[in-house]
């Protein structure tokens, strides 16, 4: 009996559908294995299909050629290391999340995921079948268990696999970001090792897929709880972990010990490689957007040349008679700080000439909310025009205090393919951009040094849509703004809540009210980089049709 066993674990990034390329991945990892003289090459969860693949899962067309596609990985890696990898099942008349252990050209092995979840962004149990718990499988001597991401939040499973014989837990996960995610992963998967007494590898997927992001992260615990092996997070990694038995079962041999990054950090690394990837991923290599002069366009500016370098992101200034000079001075700062190319559009001889269309049907009525909408719209079918002309996808620049109350355009300034700080409150949008100054790291392809001036972050929000105009004019202050969302978004609170926190009731019933009104524009707005637990999209499905209202907190 093998008394050592060589496991290379591959975190890296999937593309949904790519079956051929996900493929191609798995065999160039177990590639790296062989030469590593590994026993046995490990990728995450759900690999082959990319995750998370939806409703695209169940088109039998598709999961069957996923399978197939398996089975091709099987007769490819035949002589050298076992390759385990995550894909779909059929077991009876149902789907499975499966993985699959594949040696010697044939699947030895394929354990079924049992606890499907169905929370936040995941709703496998309407597109799987939960599959029994079985025991450990066997590669070169070592028994090995593989709860399946969910598997290894609950105790049954991995106690099950102990029971049966299992010497070390391989977790294969698809586990998406967001803020404070790995403490949590990590002292869960303390506990699990606490109750077995066993080693386990955390194997995570990483890449951006739609609106979340996966940060890999993966790491390998010893008996007790002791942190073996860290790999990076946001980033590609493969490492080789080497086990060794001994009197008390088996452990890892010592390995590097990545950095991990603080908040504020992980939420800026998640929305740069959040748009590389949606870009790379759907094939668009370069962007637009309307570079306003304020915090959120310049925020977005540096994301975006951090994402695909400053060469390929286009910032177009569309001024009217309200824009401020200061504004355009302040945008031409942005754009020459990052390197970005920058166009001027003036708007304002354009919105005569709609005004004056008009006119005949608005005879009589006075200006209102009407003509300040025109100009965003306006702007929005020019950056539109833009994008298909050059073929660069527009993004959108509104914060999530902003899509939260409805303070955005719909055909305006809410036009575009995607919306980077879509997950970000007004007042981390500050905290983020002076973090953006002070640091840079290598993953960023924009450059150094102070990119947004502070004058950019210190005047006061404006939409300049009229003259002298303030977000503070229908808006709370974003200190209380974002302190009442925090509530009743992010902690599912009452306005009962927001009093006893400190609000003024009228000022969370207002803050209510927006947010219920507003549910038909976030229907049609652009996905964005999921940072937290309660994103605007899949963690929070309210109807558009919506009369209740919160009477608590009455005085």
């Amino acid at each position: 009996m093998a008394d050592r066993f060589r496991l290379t674990l591959a975190q890296l990034n999937p593309t949904v559908g790519d079956l051929e390329g996900n493929a191609r991945l798995a065999r160039q990892a177990w590639e790296c294995a062989r030469d590593a003289g590994a026993d046995m090459v490990a990728l995450p969860e759900m690999f082959i299909t990319g995750y998370n693949p939806q409703d695209l899962v169940m088109k039998p067309v598709f999961h069957q050629a996923a399978i197939a596609a398996i089975e091709g990985l099987a007769r490819d890696c035949a002589n050298g290391p076992a390759l385990a990898i995550g894909g779909p099942a059929l077991e009876g008349v149902g789907l499975c999340n499966a993985y699959y252990v594949l040696q010697g050209g044939a699947m030895t092995a394929r354990v079924l995921k049992h606890h499907l979840p169905n929370e936040t962004v995941f709703d496998e149990k309407r597109l799987y079948t939960a599959g029994a718990v079985a025991g450990p499988y066997g590669v070169n001597g070592l028994r090995i268990g593989s709860p399946i991401c969910e598997d290894a939040w609950h105790d049954d499973v991995t106690e099950t696999l102990a029971e049966t014989g299992a010497e070390l837990l391989l977790v294969p996960n698809g586990s998406p970001h967001y803020r404070d995610k790995m403490d949590l992963r990590q002292n869960m998967m303390v506990a699990r090792v606490i109750e077995t007494g066993l080693p386990l590898v955390y194997l995570n997927l990483v890449g951006g897929q739609d609106d979340q992001v996966f940060d890999g992260g993966s790491f390998v615990l010893n008996p007790g709880g002791a942190l073996a092996l860290q790999m990076p997070m946001f980033e590609e990694a493969i490492a080789h972990v080497d086990l060794k038995r001994g009197a008390n079962g088996w452990r890892a041999m010592p390995g590097d010990l990545a950095h991990l990054p603080d908040d504020l950090e992980q939420d800026y690394h998640a929305m740069v490689l959040a748009l590389r990837d949606y870009l790379r991923k759907t094939m668009f290599s370069k962007v637009l957007l309307g570079l306003s002069g304020g915090v959120d366009s310049a925020i977005v500016a540096t994301i975006a040349a951090d994402a695909v370098g400053a060469q390929n992101v286009r910032c177009v200034m569309l001024p009217s008679e309200y824009t401020s000079e200061t504004s355009l001075e302040d945008a031409r700062a942005v754009a020459g700080a990052l390197g970005c190319r920058h166009d001027i559009i003036p708007i304002s001889e354009a919105r005569a000439a709609i005004t004056s269309t008009l006119a005949p049907l608005f005879e009589g009525l006075g200006a209102d909310l009407t003509e300040e909408n025109i100009q965003s719209r306006l702007r929005g079918l020019l950056l539109m025009a833009l994008s298909n002309k050059f073929g660069e996808m527009l993004l959108t620049t509104g914060n999530k205090s902003e899509v939260a109350v409805g303070y955005a355009t719909i055909y305006g300034d809410m036009a575009g393919g995607y919306n980077p700080i879509k997950d970000l409150y007004k007042t981390r949008i500050f905290e983020i951009c002076s973090w953006r100054n002070a640091n840079h790291r290598a993953w960023m392809l924009g450059p150094a040094g102070t990119v947004i001036p502070d004058r950019v972050m210190q005047k006061p929000p404006s939409a300049e849509l009229r003259a002298d105009q303030k977000d503070s004019d229908s808006l709370p202050d974003y200190p209380v703004l974002d302190g009442i969302l925090d509530i009743l978004v992010d902690q599912d609170g009452s306005i009962s809540d927001c009093v006893a926190a400190g609000f003024d009731r009228k000022d969370a019933k207002q803050v209510e009210h927006l947010l219920y009104i507003s549910e038909y524009k976030r229907f049609q707005s652009a996905p964005g980089t999921r940072l937290s637990k309660r994103a605007f999209w899949l963690d929070r499905r309210y109807p558009i049709v919506n009369r209740w209202r919160d009477r608590s907190g009455a005085d």
